[in-house]
């Protein structure tokens, strides 16, 4: 796994990790605290089966946060209780030797909500996407740009077969 000092470095040079909002506080001893840039509710059901030949993505209805005051710059999302889909601000370019896992952050879990992600495959280029559950019976506040999922590195050998799936470049 990278430290912060590699993964520095790889944003640095290599453009590992584009369009954050403050690289200083976003990045961990261990990892890149991704931040919340949309949020989505679905509004339909999707479907799934082996080849993606009859894959449904379903279709999902953006949120749109509020301003508590006209001065905020940023406005709070109200999620009650339930499934949320979340864009990121950040653009990820993985190189053809690594890898990325997310995890919820744990301020995030002590609320009673959590992410769920799957792998960020070598060669996968985009914003991130990922589900946020929301148990909590009384629900929870996020306001725009807050850090809610921490993304790790793991170096992997060099791989020809880099992901090709149709999320990569996703804006």
């Amino acid at each position: 796994m990278l430290n912060c000092e590699e993964i520095s470095k790889l944003i640095q040079e290599n453009n590992l990790i584009g369009e954050y909002v403050d690289l200083k506080t976003q990045l961990t001893p261990n990892g890149f605290d991704l931040t919340c840039s949309r949020i989505f509710a679905f509004d339909a059901s999707g479907a799934l089966d082996f080849s993606n030949k009859e894959r449904k993505v379903p279709e999902c209805r953006e949120i749109f946060p509020q301003k508590e005051s006209s001065h905020d710059e940023f406005g709070w999302w109200q999620l009650p209780p339930g499934t949320y889909k979340i864009k990121t601000n950040e653009v990820v370019s993985l190189p053809d030797n690594l890898i990325a896992l997310a995890f919820s952050r744990t301020s995030l879990l002590r609320m009673g909500a959590f992410t769920q992600h799957g792998v960020w495959d070598a060669g996968f280029k985009g914003k991130g996407e990922f589900v946020l559950y929301v148990g909590n019976p009384s629900g929870i506040r996020i306001k725009q740009n807050s850090r809610v999922a921490q993304l790790i590195f793991v170096p992997i050998n060099k791989t020809s077969q880099v992901y090709q799936g149709i999320y990569k470049d996703l804006k």
